[in-house]
């Protein structure tokens, strides 16, 4: 029986950000081994570098250094020896975000990914994990969270970990310090969440419904063989929205009073949010850690991997997780249907979706998504928006062309018994497929027009076909986020958004043919005056009483140094602000159709 390779980390110094983290191979190759560290992390693609936060490395066995080369930006070989090898490395550790390392004297958190070298070659070996507390009178009672299997660790403690192999080892993010946890069984499940941060948060409330939504889904795949065990790791900060997932747990921020307090009665909107992203990261436990593209199977960290597939497991994961909340009850159609809204909303107000297509969205996510620059709005789409709007449209084609006998829900589940549970991955053309060969319609058209290209999605016409009305009108004003009717609307629009940056108004997006960008106004561009009345974020809309259509302004800016006083004349607002209303007294089938939809 091989000996399993074994890992030990510390916050050896709080104060200055510093874990230290080793990893002893028992049988280091022959030639000298290699170790590396990832320069991404599943769920978030974009090149991250991890190896940058390495601040000091060394190599010893028997007690005696040994020599170790660095051959790039993340690998270093060690030379050859014939007895086990330690490799040490001290990480700094201040990235507060789901994706990295944070460490201080009120917490530690990290991925894998940020802190533990792998020692190539020997990847598929097992892991042991020694996760020590940090010598401060601050953590005397710190607990720790984390969904890796104990060895030799209390519940809730330090200790020993393990794990079957280093992609293992790094899909469990830990979590210690302080914590509040909640417990509670989905399916005879163990689930349970753990917070960080001050909340007089209602934990009954709070897994109560956890438990409702993952029951939902749980019903609609069917739990993985694997699935013996779920944590929820929430950083609960004054504010904040986020999260990463993994196969066994998810890594989430979400704001304080997003949370239920005692005496709440009604899901409110911050935490129908809230839910939506603890919703939406559980659908992932099915969709894209272990349903996903063969390009990622197995995942390479060490360099970018392009797939058009992305669409599918964060678009369709996208609608999935509203849908979800109407389907157990969470919220009401009415709800769930300004969400959608919402989500509509926010697609066409981007000029970005008719000049990419998600397919060229997904592939170029590591330079463009995750990338984003002032121009943004206008030459990209969102695949997890406009995704899940496909996913929405696909769902409700099936539905209707089939007499309500095949869905996008057919479609998943067959997905899911091909590639899920196998761990094969998904081809690249293997989603649309199953959804021909499920249905039986020609849907050619509709991917090319829609995934392949930027064609406009048929939405207004599918929703009537489903008892549901759709309505555009122009947007209220600069915090009108659509999925509601409004009394009053814009009558013209500047075509730019205004953001307070270092404490100065900056025109931090410009779109393409808007009368900003027609009077020569550019991104960066501090927000001066608008014919002689100062111009700000908070008084934008403001401003922009009294104009009609066709009326000249003169708009002054700081670009640089310099003041700069530009013409143009104003637009009317668009109509790009959508909201959906349930349609009474339709005919049976449609009402059949509805219900099915919205409630499985």
């Amino acid at each position: 029986m091989s000996v399993p390779h074994r890992y030990r980390i510390e916050p050896v110094d709080p104060a200055a950000h510093l874990f230290e983290v080793s990893l002893t191979v028992a049988e280091p190759h022959i030639e000298g081994q290699v170790f590396a560290m990832p320069a991404w992390i599943p769920g978030s693609y974009m090149i991250r570098d991890y190896a940058r936060n390495v601040v000091a490395i060394r190599a010893e066995s028997d007690g005696l250094d040994v020599a170790l080369e660095k051959l790039d930006k993340s690998r270093w070989q060690a030379a050859a020896v014939d007895r086990p090898i330690t490799i040490v490395a001290q990480v700094f550790a201040y990235d507060l975000s789901v994706r990295g390392a944070h460490l201080d004297m009120t917490h530690a958190y990290f991925n894998g990914p940020c802190v533990f070298l792998v020692a190539e070659g020997q990847e598929d070996r097992a892991c042991e994990l020694e996760i020590v507390a940090p010598n401060i009178k601050q953590a005397e009672d710190w607990r720790v969270a984390t969904s890796m299997r104990r060895k030799s660790a209390a519940n809730y403690g330090f200790g020993t970990y393990e794990a079957d192999d280093y992609a293992e080892l790094i899909d469990h993010p830990v979590e210690a310090g302080h914590l509040s946890i909640g417990e509670f069984e989905a399916n005879g499940i163990p689930h349970s969440i753990a917070i960080r941060g001050q909340t007089r948060v209602d934990m009954g409330r709070l897994c109560h419904d956890l438990q409702t939504l993952c029951e939902q889904h749980l019903s609609f795949l069917g739990a993985p063989r694997d699935f013996d065990r779920y944590v929820f790791l929430l950083h609960a900060p004054g504010s904040g929205y986020g999260g990463l997932e993994h196969r066994w747990s998810s890594s989430l921020v979400c704001a304080r009073d997003s949370l239920p307090m005692r005496g709440d009665e009604e899901v409110r909107e911050d935490y129908r949010t809230f839910l939506g992203l603890a919703s939406h990261e559980y659908f992932h436990s099915w969709n894209v850690k272990r349903l996903k593209p063969a390009a990622f199977t197995p995942y390479d960290l060490s360099a970018e991997t392009h797939t058009e597939l992305l669409w599918v497991f964060e678009g369709v994961t996208s609608y999935y997780d509203d849908l979800a909340l109407v389907r157990s009850g969470l919220i009401t159609e009415r709800s769930y249907l300004e969400l959608l809204g919402r989500t509509i909303t926010r697609v066409l107000r981007g000029a970005g979706r008719l000049r990419q297509s998600v397919a060229e969205s997904s592939f170029d996510a590591w330079t463009k998504f995750y990338k984003r620059d002032a121009n943004a709005a206008n030459a990209i789409v969102s695949y997890y928006a406009k995704g899940s709007l496909i996913a929405l449209a696909l769902d409700l084609k099936l539905r209707s062309e089939t007499g309500g006998k095949i869905s996008l829900d057919d479609v998943m589940k067959e997905c899911w018994a091909r590639w899920g549970e196998s761990g094969e991955g998904m081809p690249e053309d293997g989603f649309e497929s199953v959804a021909i060969e499920v249905s039986g319609l020609d849907l050619g058209d509709f991917f090319d027009a829609l995934v392949r290209g930027t064609g406009e999605l048929p939405l207004e016409a599918l929703l009537n076909t489903h008892g549901v009305r759709y309505c555009l009108r122009a947007a209220s004003g600069g915090n009108d986020k659509g999925g509601r009717d409004a009394p009053t609307q814009r009558i013209v629009w500047l075509g730019a958004h205004i953001a307070e940056q270092n404490g100065k108004s900056v025109f931090a997006s410009v779109a393409n043919g808007g009368p900003a960008e027609l009077a020569g106004v550019a991104p960066g561009d501090q927000a001066v005056a608008l014919d002689g009345l100062q111009l700000t974020s908070a008084n934008l809309d403001k401003r922009l009483r009294g104009y009609r259509d066709g009326d000249k302004f003169d708009i002054t800016v700081f670009r640089n140094d310099e003041l700069l006083t530009f013409s143009s004349r104003m637009q009317a607002a668009p109509e790009n602000t959508c909201y959906l209303e349930l349609i009474d007294d339709v005919e049976l089938a449609t009402e059949s159709l509805r219900m099915n939809w919205l409630h499985g």
